[in-house]
């Protein structure tokens, strides 16, 4: 059997001749990633190559094929400096082609010189302790994660639904990562084992995600899948309440939401009440509890479960109690040092705002 090694050099002499031959300013360097890089391969491992091209003449390097004496798959696929550049931003755990590629060929030592410098960029970033940019990028993820549950939840059939599964897991997988500021080195073979090293992320997540893998049915998958997104969920609100705290004042953080609940919501409660628009009375409530939770996740405010006054036979004793709420929400205003800006008519108010400066 060929040593893998010369079989790989064999692959890579191949592309530097076809370039010279077809395209020869189009390639710009080639590094050896995967599990020839970490030293993870084994015999039928596949190479795995950055291939970094300077322009579309160079889409002719990429190829697949199957090497029938091993029973190998390879696929050569081409990466472009704009790759690169969005792998640099961090803004996926997916950059191990960036920082890991052992670099074995480059037709100019300037590639060099930028390939280097976006390989920096990325490892700066980081290094740089978490912040809020840092948690905003993993909960894009982690909403990507909960689109795809939804859709498993409301799927029928067990194909769909696994379909489904496999989006959520995959999203799950990369915020978990993003919230720890890693990015994945080994692959998918070894997920669990990069996973479990990290800091934050649910108790048992990887038990969880084979629960899932695991389940016949599909009442089994979505109820697995269910605990699995929710204690996810649980541990980002955790991060996040850690990377928020202190940072603002209470009047910072809560200084005219008293008003904006007032104008978004108050007289919509009555007109519901009026009409009898049960829509527009809950889906009110809902909006205020999701700014209510933004604010509890920045400043230390009463817990006010809103949905408790909401009832569907009596709109008038809703928008009631609308009122009640925002009185005791006044309350917070009051703590904080805060009054809410209250004027008799226009005319006062817009001598007010034209004198502030």
């Amino acid at each position: 059997m060929e040593n893998p090694k010369i079989r790989n050099q064999k692959i890579i002499n191949a592309i530097i001749e076809k370039a010279n031959k077809i395209c020869p300013e189009s390639l710009a360097m080639i590094g050896i990633c995967g599990s020839f890089a970490t030293g993870d391969f084994y015999e039928k491992s596949d190479l795995d190559l950055l291939i970094l091209i300077n322009d579309d003449n160079g889409w002719q390097l990429g190829s697949t094929f199957i090497q029938d004496d091993l029973e190998v798959g390879h696929d050569i696929y081409c990466t472009t400096w704009e790759d690169l550049r969005e792998a640099s931003i961090y803004n996926d755990p997916n950059i191990a082609k960036l920082m890991d590629s052992k670099i074995v060929y480059c037709s100019d030592e300037k590639y060099m010189k930028e390939f280097e410098t976006l390989r920096k960029k990325a490892s700066d970033i980081l290094q740089k302790p978490f912040s809020a940019e840092d948690y905003t990028k993993a909960e894009k993820m982690l909403k990507e994660a909960e689109h795809f549950y939804m859709s498993a939840m409301t799927a029928e059939k067990i194909t769909d639904i696994r379909t489904y599964v496999g989006y959520a897991l995959y999203y799950i997988e990369n915020a978990i990562a993003m919230m720890n500021k890693k990015y994945f080195r080994y692959g998918t073979k070894r997920i669990y084992e990069e996973l479990e090293a990290m800091e934050y992320k649910p108790a048992g997540l990887c038990e969880m995600i084979e629960s899932v893998l695991s389940s016949n049915s599909s009442e089994e998958i979505k109820n697995a899948l269910t605990v699995l997104i929710s204690e996810t969920v649980r541990v980002f609100r955790s991060v996040k309440a850690e990377i928020t705290t202190q940072k603002k004042s209470t009047a910072e953080v809560i200084g005219g939401t008293y008003e904006e609940m007032f104008s978004n919501w108050r007289n919509k409660m009555y007109d519901a009440s009026k009409r009898q628009d049960r829509h527009l009375a809950f889906m009110s409530i809902t909006n205020l509890n999701a700014m209510l939770s933004e604010i509890s996740a920045e400043a230390e405010i009463g817990a006010y479960n809103v949905f408790d006054f909401y009832d569907p036979n009596n709109l008038q004793k809703t928008a009631q109690a609308f009122d009640d709420f925002l009185k005791e929400y006044l309350n917070e205003y009051r703590k904080a040092g805060l009054e809410p800006n209250r004027f008799g008519d226009i005319d006062l108010f817009v001598k007010n705002y034209l004198e502030k400066t």
